[in-house]
């Protein structure tokens, strides 16, 4: 099986409001899959469905080789979900918390007392195993949390906004730890609103938007969409004076500076890459402005 996450069609309503309209995504086995959107915009929607926690009105999902609505504990079985909440109880110690859910998860008790040394180790809790998990800082439980996703190795591993509320450090250590669970063969699907993220981290990104995906490839892709380098020319208080576009070519950066030159234009020159931010700015504002041509037509 080469694809592990296959969606078409899918549609939800909450009341009068349309939160996914007509999705089509698929998502390779093995791959790191970013899917980009502002709170609100439906990717918890999205992965509620493919988890099985929500049927949509319409269209058809499979993850794993399996139909979600017709054989959704076979879904249950192959993947794992962290949520944007720890689902840690804060009264046991890490330990206890990996031995509960490998209990829970059919594991003898033996076998789940070794599975939980190997976690703890795994995702750098050893000086914190016997420790009660209320003591813990942020990046501690979201370690933990993703440790207990782990306890059966999932075929597809579900992240909505894993490194929501962390501070840097913490949100480049779990990256680190997501970039080793996809390198041993985990597909991982990833929610975020950090678009540094996303680059950092993903095989392929998504930009959901009104529903529905408005653009769809390799960071790379996305950001040549919009363009080459920009020179950019600012006064000495930092403000933006001037921006003028090139082909990313040694040519192109000399015609730009050469008619900086000519206008006589004077301060500190910058050449800016386009980013994910351009890209997400970039596809929003075509998709709403075709949505309000579309409406007034």
């Amino acid at each position: 099986m080469t694809t592990a996450i296959d969606a078409r069609g899918l549609r939800q309503s909450f009341g009068s409001r349309t939160v996914i309209d007509g999705l089509d995504l698929t998502v390779s086995r093995g791959e790191v899959f970013a899917l980009l959107g502002p709170n609100g915009a439906g990717k918890t929607t999205i992965i509620n469905i493919l988890t099985t926690l929500t049927q949509a009105d319409a269209g058809t999902a499979s993850v794993a080789g399996f139909d979600v609505r017709t054989h959704s504990v076979q879904v249950q079985q192959r993947i794992s979900l962290t949520g944007q909440s720890a689902a840690v109880d804060d009264a046991l110690t890490a330990t206890e918390n990996v031995v509960m859910f490998a209990r829970l998860a059919g594991l003898g008790r033996a076998a789940s007392v070794r599975r939980a040394s190997d976690l703890i180790e795994q995702f750098d809790l050893t000086d914190a195993a016997s420790r009660i998990v209320r003591t813990f800082s942020g990046g501690m439980r979201r370690r933990l949390d993703l440790a207990l996703s782990f306890v059966v190795t999932p075929e597809v591993l579900f992240l909505d906004e894993p490194t929501t509320g962390l501070d840097t450090r913490s949100r480049r250590d779990l990256w680190d730890i997501i970039r080793s669970l996809a390198a041993s063969g985990t597909t991982v699907f990833l929610t975020t609103q950090y678009l540094e993220e996303a680059d950092q981290l993903a095989d392929r990104i998504a930009v959901l938007h009104d529903g529905r995906i408005a653009a769809l490839g390799t960071a790379a892709e996305l950001k040549s969409r919009i363009g080459g380098e920009t020179v950019e020319l600012h006064d000495s208080h930092g403000d933006l004076l001037r921006e003028l576009p090139t082909d990313g070519t040694v040519a192109g950066l000399r015609r730009a500076l050469d008619q900086l030159d000519e206008e006589g234009a004077d301060g500190a020159v910058t050449l800016r890459r386009p980013t994910l931010d351009d890209v997400f700015l970039a596809v929003t504002a075509r998709t709403t402005e075709h949505s309000t041509v579309k409406e007034s037509a």
